[in-house]
């Protein structure tokens, strides 16, 4: 397991608008290594108690890639997708801003330079989450919002939150994923279209460590 905590961005926020949130790169993800499936498989839990350590860009990039990165030449991804309609958009919230994570780039596209964690969960907990990761059907991408087919996107965002666990899982990190969100506020800080439906909200990070 790798544990680094050096910052996701070095620029305070108070120091940057949403004009001048730029791109931002990864680095390119590790994807060997790991706790074996079953060890994964066997500490999988969900937890809600974060402590302030932040997730270092690399452990960020391999979480994404885990989460929903491209694993094959012909673009597909980590987890399962209907007809491969990859209707599921990640929007990376921290303490920094709002980003949607771009698997070809292996980048985060910016999207708002403001805290959102508190529009992240109804939760007490999302606010203090390093990160937290919302999972956003592009309705126009299954032809329509219909609900038998807004199924497969609530399916699909399943397999990609398991994804967000194992890898928590095998890195020592906490996870948890949740229904509990005012999409409304959160669909317009997030500038989201009409067509654009956030289905789930899940939070990582390092457990908070308990007091000696």
């Amino acid at each position: 397991m790798i544990r680094s905590v050096v910052p996701f961005l070095l620029i305070p926020l108070g120091l940057i608008s949403a004009q001048e949130v730029k791109t931002v790169a990864l680095p390119t993800p590790q994807t060997s290594g790991g706790k074996p499936l079953f060890q994964a498989l066997k500490e999988r839990k969900s937890g809600r108690e974060f402590g302030p350590d932040q997730l270092s860009r690399q452990t960020l990039a391999n979480l994404l890639w885990a989460v929903w990165g491209i694993n094959r030449d012909d673009g597909r991804r980590t987890a399962p997708s209907a007809s491969n309609h990859q209707e599921i958009d990640v929007y990376v919230i921290t303490a920094e801003g709002a980003y949607v994570y771009d698997a070809k780039a292996n980048a985060l596209q910016p999207v708002v330079a403001t805290d959102l964690r508190k529009l992240a969960g109804t939760q007490a907990y999302a606010a203090d989450a390093p990160v937290n990761l919302i999972y956003v059907a592009d309705t126009a991408k299954l032809g329509g919002d219909d609900p038998a087919k807004l199924n497969y996107a609530f399916a699909d965002t399943g397999f990609i939150a398991q994804n967000a666990y194992l890898f928590a899982a095998s890195e020592g990190l906490e996870a948890v994923i949740r229904a509990s969100v005012d999409r409304v506020a959160l669909g317009k800080a997030l500038n989201l279209r009409p067509e654009q439906r956030i289905t789930l909200a899940q939070s990582v990070g390092y457990p908070k460590k308990s007091a000696k």
